[in-house]
Formats: C-alpha cells, structure tokens, sequence
C-alpha cells in the first residue's frame, strides 16, 4: 500500500533528496582519495531492452546510451578517475540484425567525428584509443576511429578506450599469433614469455588492469570482456539498464569499492 502511494507521487519532489543523498556519497567518496580507482570499465548493457520498454527501436537506446557515456565521463573528471573502458560493441554483436548493425556503425562513425572538435576532449587532454579487431569494421567507421584516435593520441589527463569490433579471446588469440611471428624472426625467445610480456602484445599494452568492472542491465556475466586484464578486478552487477544509469549508482558502487580489501591472492 505504502509503495503504491509514494509510486503516484511526482518524481521532482524527490529531488531534493536524491540531490542531499548524491552530495553525502560524493563527500565520503572524496574523502579516501587513495582509493579512488584508477581505472573503471563497464559492460554497458540493457540499451536495447531500455528502447523496448518504451516501445522504440534498438537504435534509440543506443543513442542514449551514447549521452549516459557522456555524462560517466563527467562523473570520472569530477572524481579523479583517469581511465575508462567501455564495451561498445563484440565481435559476436555482428550476428544482429542488419538493421540495428548499421545503425549502431553510423551511431560510432558519428560520435567518433565529433570527439574532432570537441572542446572537453581538448580541453580536458583526453586520449581516446579503440581497441578490438578494427579490419572488421566498414571502412568509414574504421576511418573515423583512427582520425579520433590521432587527434587525441598526445593528450594522457584521461583515457576513453572504447572496444569495438571486440572479443577477450580474440585479443589473446591475436596477442599470441603476434609472438610466435616474433619468435619465428628471431625476435624473442620462449623463455622471454611471462605475464608482463604477454600483456605488451594485447590491442592496449599501456592500459592498467581495471580496478572496477561494472554491468549493468541485471545480467551477471562477463560476456568476454577484458579476459586477460580483469584478473582481479572487483565485480559490481547492477539491475538497472544503462541509459538508466545514475550518479548514485556509480558512486555507491565506488563506496563499496573503497571498503573492499584487494589482497591479489595474498
């Protein structure tokens, strides 16, 4: 009955003390600046079950997941944190539909072109890097990518990897394909291969490994995300879709980060 109620009440009068509760996280948050992460990725998922929800096409929940991203990178310069790694599209996500392909393709060619001229990137100093099998891509997005990739390519303030046309086997299959070509030239041996060495042949060797891996949308799975980097990443699955996202879910999700112990299997 109480639920009922307070579910017919107008949602900006609970404004006040949404905003009162998101003050009180961020102020605990700042308060342990040592254990703000570092790096923070995310499996954005529930875009198109978001765009069902309200009788719209796949496409319209990727556009806006494309402004929640947007937003999450202002929710990073305000906390400090350097890097973010997004999975935007798999190398399976290729078995959709058509249709829903080639938009989300002209939805990335799009926003890759625009982080050319736009004046956060720039001013901010953020690098922006794609990382996936970039050959499976259509020729204007592929275009597009590395034209963002080579303007920002000298910033290091923030770090936007972006995983596109990406799978974790993949990149491991490819890491490993690229030493035996080195081995066979002579240029590395077998005794050379360790952890540290493996990770300089991944699509972003001078990424760090992830502190924080987030999914939304109420599924708890990697989905081939990450596999080599995410080791002993701290794992948060949150129910809610990702244009749904708030600010007080990223900032409970760090609270409990910071309260976590990392002991790295010591």
């Amino acid at each position: 009955m109480l639920y009922r109620l307070i579910s017919k009440v107008p949602h900006v009068l609970f404004r006040p003390v949404y905003d009162l509760y998101e003050r009180y996280l961020l102020e605990k948050v700042r308060a342990n600046p040592d254990r703000i992460p570092r790096h923070v990725a995310i499996i954005m998922d529930g875009n198109r079950r978001w765009a069902k929800k309200f009788e719209k096409p796949p496409w319209y929940g990727h556009l806006f997941g494309s402004q929640k991203l947007e937003e999450i990178l202002e929710w990073n310069r305000e906390l400090g944190i350097k890097t973010l790694t997004v999975y935007a599209f798999s190398t399976e996500n290729f078995g959709r539909r058509k249709e829903e392909v080639n938009a989300l393709m002209n939805l990335f060619e799009r926003k890759f072109l625009e982080i050319l001229d736009n004046e956060k990137v720039h001013r901010y100093g953020m690098r922006v890097n794609v990382i996936g099998r970039k050959d499976l891509l259509p020729d204007n997005v592929r275009r597009a990518a590395e034209k963002a990739e080579e303007a920002t390519r000298n910033y290091s303030n923030y770090v936007l990897n972006i995983a596109l046309a990406y799978g974790g086997r993949g990149e491991i299959v490819d890491a490993v394909k690229d030493m035996i070509d080195d081995v066979l030239a002579g240029k590395l041996r077998k005794e050379d291969v360790d952890e540290e060495l493996i990770k300089r042949y991944l699509y972003y060797p001078d990424m760090p490994d992830p502190d924080i891996v987030i999914r939304t949308g109420g599924e708890v799975r990697i989905s081939n995300f990450l596999l080599y980097q995410i080791a002993y990443s701290e794992l948060f699955f949150v129910d809610v879709y990702f244009p749904e996202f708030r600010k007080i879910d990223y900032l409970r999700i760090i609270r409990e980060y910071q309260r976590r112990q990392r002991r790295f299997g010591r």
